[in-house]
């Protein structure tokens, strides 16, 4: 197979995740192209150096616009803070480049949209950073609703939260601006929990909801007071599915001693799939079968029996972790550029998650049920 090009922009910890993914995907997985690291881009230049070198990538720029327009690179990589998406993935578009874009795809509707309808006009591949749906244990869940092991799914209970913001004395940051960050917890976490639940039961018809911002304010870095928290730090709703399922989502940024808790129960006729992605090797299965004294849920530990897993492990047990997610993302990305099926999540995918997350926003704030959007 042929090499591809890849510019990354960004440093952080997505940056160092796509990384990380683009150099580990052939050498796991074998049957994708090698990703030729061409440039990585951050400011100042200094970090762009020496990020580069410690990254593998042949060259460094604080210029991505050069970073889109370069010859060599074939996949624009975006890693920054979400303001910068739109604008960089139209441009990285326009050039005729495949986009690898970190989630939410655009500060507003307005943005995510128009970014599906450029790649869809331009033909480009995209892909947007949903790794958790890659997770053989995920897959594995799809498979069981899909052959019927639960029976007809009836009703959807996920949550996300994290602890990241719960001290309500860290500093302010970006993430606090509507117009840095867009939405807060539901576009940092929640559009996860909704590719979750799109994936195991298909599209939300409507749904009501309400979301809080817990910490008003936070300290500002240099001192100088308070500065207000624009975006939500909770949310909740209550879903309807387009199969005639309902469910329950809920999104805390401020839960303390949560780490990354995002997790399903999805209850069947006859019986029911949970999972929680701190404990992301294991799903319990619960099957309404059998001597009602020996029924109970049963943990189904992920193994090279699951998919992906065996690319990366011939024993069971051992488990992946996230980035070993990443490395399905990238290489799924990878395969489909070189002329393999669609994987996605792309841009027309992803615009879907954040359709919901933004109807949640807009019933929370009319206090009305909200169909979403088709």
């Amino acid at each position: 197979m042929r090499d591809i090009g890849v510019g990354l922009i960004g440093t952080g910890f997505m940056g160092k995740a796509h990384a990380l993914a683009f150099r580990a995907a052939r050498a796991v997985l074998g049957d994708v192209p090698t990703a030729r690291l061409e440039i990585l881009c951050d400011t100042p230049a200094e970090r762009a150096e020496q990020m580069a070198a410690q990254f593998g990538f042949a060259r460094a720029t604080d210029d991505w616009r050069a970073l889109v327009s370069d010859p060599a690179v074939e996949i624009v990589s975006i890693t920054t803070p979400n303001r910068m998406h739109c604008e960089m993935a139209l441009a990285a578009i326009e050039a005729g480049k495949h986009v690898y874009c970190e989630k939410p795809m655009g500060l507003t509707l307005d943005e995510a949209r128009s970014m599906a309808e450029a790649a869809g006009r331009a033909g480009v591949k995209t892909m947007v950073g949903y790794n958790y749906i890659k997770n053989p244990a995920f897959e594995h869940a799809r498979e069981l609703i899909a052959r019927g092991a639960i029976g007809t799914p009836v009703h959807f209970r996920g949550f996300v939260d994290e602890d990241y913001q719960a001290d309500p004395e860290l500093a302010w940051t970006w993430r606090a601006r509507i117009d840095e960050a867009g939405l807060g917890a539901l576009g940092d976490l929640g559009c996860h929990l909704v590719s979750m639940a799109y994936g195991l039961m298909g599209p939300v018809e409507s749904l009501i909801a309400d979301m809080q911002t817990i910490h008003e304010t936070r300290p500002m870095p240099d001192g100088s007071g308070r500065g207000t928290v624009e975006n939500e730090d909770v949310a909740s709703a209550l879903v309807r599915f387009a199969n005639g399922a309902q469910g329950v989502l809920s999104t805390s940024r401020s839960a303390w001693g949560r780490k990354n808790r995002l997790g399903f129960e999805v209850h069947g006729t006859k019986g029911m799939i949970a999972f929680e992605q701190e404990r992301m090797n294991e799903l319990q299965l619960y099957q309404n079968e059998g001597p009602a004294a020996e029924q109970g849920f049963r943990t189904v530990l992920t193994g090279p029996a699951h998919g992906a897993y065996a690319a990366f492990c011939p024993a069971p047990g051992h488990q992946l972790g996230f980035n070993e997610l990443k490395v399905l993302e990238a290489g799924a990305f990878l395969r489909e550029i070189a002329g393999g099926e669609k994987v996605g999540p792309d841009f027309a995918d992803a615009l879907e998650f954040e359709k919901v997350i933004h109807a949640i926003a807009a019933s929370a704030r009319e206090g009305r049920r909200v169909t979403v959007q088709g």
